[in-house]
């Protein structure tokens, strides 16, 4: 096999698990004056050698991920040490026969055997123990989610039946919310991970409301994180099942966000009496507003968000202006950015907000939402729905117990 053909076929095979991989590149710079098998970090008394970084920067790297490949190579090993540590405290490992399955099963997806894999990874200076490693993290961590939260993630008839009234628009359900979105920064995320465990505590409307005036970023700060009535098929997929589990008053888990995290309390549910369609895509306009967040901005912004009518207003007012300053996209609801659906979320045709900015808060982005192309209804299986919801439950409690492990843990980086 060639090289390229097999970096496309890793590719491909590595699309699904984006989530759980980060692309890494090759290490350079002051690891070089040390010994390979050196500490680079210490994650409660146990090293990730610069041996390590290496291996997994050279099987991460073909996968072209986006994002720094440096520091997403470390957060990767970091998150495995402290999968594997929650792992032996609870008494779970991976036998060989699970390892080897999961190997297996690895190179399945993409249509080699395990021996075919590994001789081509060879070719790529990656050993097969830099693929077992990471195979026997995901089996183990798997384990631990299955002890702590299986008996969690069961799901009633009545979530089933509501879930697939809510996606197949079979019937119409709007959600009253309260919202905190916290920014998250590399300096401030032990504590702002620490604090948002604490937020999804809460248990009244007050309480809540009070720690949206004194943590949230968003626009909702001031009257408490209150957003309007939205139907439940505009928010992120993702989010749906974790909205539709609450009971009025509770508060989801913290849910990541590029750059912040978020938490929601459910304030009220109500039946629309009418069939709410499911998208199949969306279709907005990005006009940024370079500063950020400034006054003067905001003041532009406000003004030209309640002149504009319909989304092709926005050409107009970008005319003879770099390109880059006006984008518009048209996506499927599980390809736009989660701050960005949320923000969608609340957008009727041709309304438009300006409540975020860009990653580095260098722009102030009006963001307009030009319609939404409803999905036709297609017959859902219930077990596939209570799959999914039984997924989806058990990876939001995976994902903030890792940030708990995170916020806990004494992490030294060489």
């Amino acid at each position: 096999m060639t090289r390229r053909p097999f970096i496309r076929s890793l590719l491909r095979a590595f699309t699904g698990t984006a989530s759980t991989l980060a692309a890494a590149a090759l290490l350079t710079g002051p690891a070089s004056a040390q010994s390979a098998f050196s500490p680079a970090i210490l994650v409660n008394d146990s090293a990730v050698s610069y041996y390590e970084l290496d291996q997994r920067a050279r099987l991460l790297a073909i996968m072209n991920a986006p994002g720094d490949p440096g520091k997403l190579a470390r957060e990767q090993l970091i998150d495995d040490r402290l999968k594997l540590q929650a792992a032996r405290l609870t008494g779970i490992a991976a036998t060989d026969e699970g390892i080897q399955n999961g190997l297996d099963n690895f190179a399945a997806r993409i249509n080699m055997n395990i021996d075919d894999l590994v001789q081509a990874l060879s070719g790529e200076g990656i050993d097969e123990e830099t693929l077992r490693d990471f195979i026997i993290s995901n089996i183990t961590w798997s384990g631990v989610v299955q002890s702590r939260f299986g008996g969690n993630a069961q799901v009633s008839e009545e979530e089933i039946d509501r879930a697939i009234a809510q996606n197949s628009g079979s019937g119409g359900v709007r959600v009253l919310l309260n919202e905190i979105i916290i920014p998250l920064t590399p300096q401030n995320q032990r504590q702002v991970l620490s604090l948002a465990e604490q937020l999804s505590e809460l248990t009244s409307f007050e309480s809540f409301e009070n720690a949206a005036r004194t943590y949230s970023a968003a626009a909702t700060k001031a009257e408490g994180g209150r957003v309007d009535w939205m139907n439940v098929t505009n928010l992120p997929a993702e989010l749906r099942p974790v909205v539709t589990a609450l009971r009025p008053g509770e508060v989801s888990r913290p849910l990541p966000l590029p750059n912040a995290v978020a938490l929601f309390q459910l304030r009220d549910v109500a039946e629309t009496g009418r069939s709410t369609p499911t998208y199949s895509a969306v279709d907005y306009m990005k006009y940024y507003l370079p500063g950020g967040r400034t006054e003067e901005n905001l003041a532009k912004a406000n003004e030209l968000a309640g002149s504009l009518d319909r989304c092709d207003d926005l050409f107009a007012i970008a005319q003879d202006q770099p390109a880059e300053i006006l984008v518009r996209e048209t996506q499927a609801p599980n390809e736009i950015p989660q701050d960005v659906a949320l923000e969608l979320a609340k957008l009727d045709d041709n309304e438009a907000s300006y409540n975020l900015t860009t990653a580095d808060g260098q722009n102030l982005i009006l963001l307009m939402l030009c319609g939404r192309t409803a999905q036709l209804a297609e017959e859902i299986s219930r077990e596939d729905v209570a799959q999914a919801l039984r997924n989806q439950r058990l990876e939001s409690y995976a994902n903030s117990y890792l940030s708990q492990l995170r916020a806990q843990a004494r992490i030294i980086e060489k």
